[in-house]
Parts: C-alpha cells; structure tokens; sequence
C-alpha cells in the first residue's frame, strides 16, 4: 500500500541485457516524478551499467548481492533478511530489462540472487519491461512464463519491435523508459482506489456429473476472472474468488473458494453475500445439469443414450434480487446480438454493468489470452474495450466501479 505523506517507492530491478543501459534513464523519470528508486541489480546487469550509475541518479545505495560482501557477523546478519525489509517497504517493483532468466525464475518462483529472492516476498503489483532477442522472445517457453506471470496478475509493458543489438529485426526491443515510467504511474496512482471494498468474483467453468467419471462442462479457462482478482487485490480491496476448476494458480492476496457444480457455486455464493459490495459474475456456469446422474460408471453400447437435463440456478439474477446498495456487474459471452443480449441481461438480472463479449474462432474470450469487450450500463451508450490482454481488460472494468458506485447513489437519492 502506498504509504500515506509519503512518495511512492520503487524498486528498479535490472536484468542482464544489453538495453540495462537505459534503466539509467528510466531511474532519472523516476526520480523527476518525486519517487524513491531502490535499484536492485542481478549480477549480469552488472556487466553492461555500473552500480555507481545508478548510485548517483538515485542517491541510494545499489543492492547486488544476496550477502553482504563484507566478511563482519554483523553485515551478515543485517543483509540475511534485507530482501524482506525491501519487499516489505516498496510499492511497486519495476523491472527493466526483464530478460527471459528473470521471467523464468518468476514464473516458477526461483530464488539464486537478491532479485528472484526479494521477488517471493513481495506483495504488491509486479510491473515488467521484457527485453530479448526476437527468437528469446518467441520461444515457447518464454511465451508460456509470460501467460503464466499474467495469469498471476503481473503486468508488461512491451517490448517493441524494431532493431536490436544482435543484428536482427523484431519484437524484444525494451519499451522505451518513459512508456515504462507511465505505466509505472498508472499502477501507482491507482493502486489503492478499491480500498475499503470487498469483490467477490467467480471464475471458471462449472462441471455437471453425468457419472462419477464424466461431466458436462464448458470451454472457460478462468482468465479473466483471474485476472480480475488480481488486479482488485493489486488495487486495496479484499477479494474473495469463486472458482469452478481451472489449470490457474491463485493470484496472491485473494481468498479462494474451490467449488465444480453450479450448485456448489451458488451457495457459496450467497453464503459469502453478506460481506460482498461488488459482486462480478465471470463465471460460465451451466445452464443445465443431468437430471438424474448415474451412481456408478455408464458402460459403453452399441445403443444410444439420452440424458435428461434440468435447469441449474441462475447464479446472477439471484444475486440482483438480494442486491440492495451492491454494485452488480455481470458478463454476457454471446455469438451473436451482443449489444441486445447484453441489454436484456442488464434489465433481467437488475445489473449495473454487463461486459459484453463476442466468443467463438477471434482468438479472444474463453482459452485466449486477450479479449476485447463491450461494458453496457443503463445510461450511456456501450463503451468499447479494445482488443488486449486479460490483465488490462481487467483495470478497464474495474475502473468503472467508483463511477457505478456514484450512480447507484444518485438513483437511490
């Protein structure tokens, strides 16, 4: 959390490529806008900027070692836990250049330098400035550490495309350093706006017995209800998320509820109600369920089967009928007729918002790793969400909440 009377504080983290050069530069953005810059540099980073660099543009001192260098008790003593105390004493960690080393040891949580280890005893948001070689970039692995780190709420800005110091033409080139310091504002400038609310958000898809072995199920992946709560935490608010099952780790600082049917989701639902000021309903859940599931597993014949299916609760419509002073957003995955479908939904399930997306061969929506959407509100016209990834898609919704909030009090006034 931003601490109150006092600037923002940022850790610089510095990876091992040639563009550490202009964390220089980026550091002296910083400063001009009144931040504190702790710079943390890995020992390759060391090989292209020196630490006196950095010294001098941030009037602080430089870590680069897990250890004190100095061979007294008493040195040691103090650096063995000053990952903790930096982790503990910052708002944002920066780092630029992010080399695929360092997106590789985040995403599966390594520790070797002060770095990677001050990095799992952070809580606050995570903000990354990739730098590589164009096939580094492209390589599946390093594509996978990525959409593993967005899953977790982290944020990237760039890289750009364009020449790189190897001689080769493509995407890897660092973002320049003021792209990189604004987006660094927009975090910090927004991070505690949700403070004082509590989200309860469900993800996911929902899995329907058909026996004790098969289910009926949907194509949602959970992202972007992920990645709503994380931003939400990222942001002040607690959250509690409402998952079905999904392949996704849990975004730090958010209390999980692990369900599979639609009905276990809506009692948990309405049992966590109550404490609730937003609800957001992302989840796809199922509209039906079978009617009577086998007891045991159905063979296999020659015969065809037909199952009865009967209607699952509708999860949102209970909760606009119990809304009361809520903010109650709500998503509408359509094929066709969005803008209608999402006005009707609006109305039917007493919403203040519906996030209206088209899913189905674009490559955004359910498995994909952006989305584009349409936010309908009763009185404006749909507001156009651009084609982005889940991370941003995400602070654009919930950036309407403080404006939703005020038009639910004018309405009831």
């Amino acid at each position: 959390m931003l601490r109150n009377g006092s600037p923002p504080r940022v850790i610089l983290g510095i990876g091992g490529g040639i563009a550490a050069y202009k964390s220089a530069e980026l550091a002296r953005i910083l400063i001009q806008r009144g931040y504190k810059v702790q710079p943390v540099m890995t020992a390759a980073a060391m090989q292209f900027i020196t630490p006196l660099t950095l010294s001098t543009l941030t009037h602080a001192k430089v870590i680069t070692h897990l250890f004190s260098e100095r061979g007294d008790a008493n040195a040691i003593l103090s650096s063995a836990v000053e990952h903790i105390d930096v982790a503990l004493e910052n708002d944002l960690l920066l780092v630029a250049p992010a080399t695929a080393n360092l997106l590789a040891q985040f995403a599966h949580g390594l520790a070797g330098d002060f770095l990677t280890t001050m990095h799992l005893a952070f809580t606050g948001p995570v903000l990354l400035a990739p730098a590589m070689n164009t096939n580094m970039w492209n390589h599946a692995a390093t594509q996978a550490n990525l959409r593993l780190l967005r899953e977790r709420g982290y944020h990237v800005v760039g890289p750009d495309a364009g020449d790189l110091a190897c001689g080769m033409v493509g995407a890897g080139r660092l973002a320049e350093p003021l792209e990189i310091a604004d987006a660094a504002t927009a975090l910090l400038d927004g991070q505690n706006d949700l403070a004082g609310e509590t989200i309860l958000i469900t993800a996911g898809p929902t899995q329907e017995a058909i026996d004790p072995v098969r289910v009926i199920t949907n194509r949602s992946s959970g992202k972007m209800g992920y990645a709503l709560a994380a931003n939400a935490a990222q942001r002040g608010a607690k959250v509690i998320l409402v998952s079905g099952p999904v392949a996704l780790a849990a975004p730090a600082q958010v209390e999980m509820v692990r369900v599979e049917s639609a009905e276990q989701m809506k009692n948990a639902v309405l049992h966590r109600l109550p404490e609730a000021s937003v609800f957001i309903g992302v989840a796809a859940v199922a509209d039906y369920r079978p009617a009577n599931p086998a007891d045991q597993k159905m063979k296999k014949t020659a015969s065809r089967l037909s199952i009865e299916l009967e209607p699952t609760a509708d999860i949102l419509a209970e909760v606009g009928r119990l809304k009361g002073d809520r903010i109650v957003i709500g998503f509408a995955a359509e094929t066709q007729n969005l803008i209608a479908e999402a006005s009707r939904k609006l109305n039917a399930k007493n919403c203040d918002m519906v996030v209206a997306n088209l899913v189905g061969g674009n490559g955004t929506g359910f498995e994909g790793d952006e989305n584009e959407v349409l936010l309908v509100t009763r009185d404006a016209e749909p507001q156009a969400v651009s084609r982005a990834a889940k991370s941003v898609v995400a602070a654009k919704i919930l950036d309407r909440i403080p404006g939703l909030r005020l038009a639910a009090h004018a309405e009831a006034r």
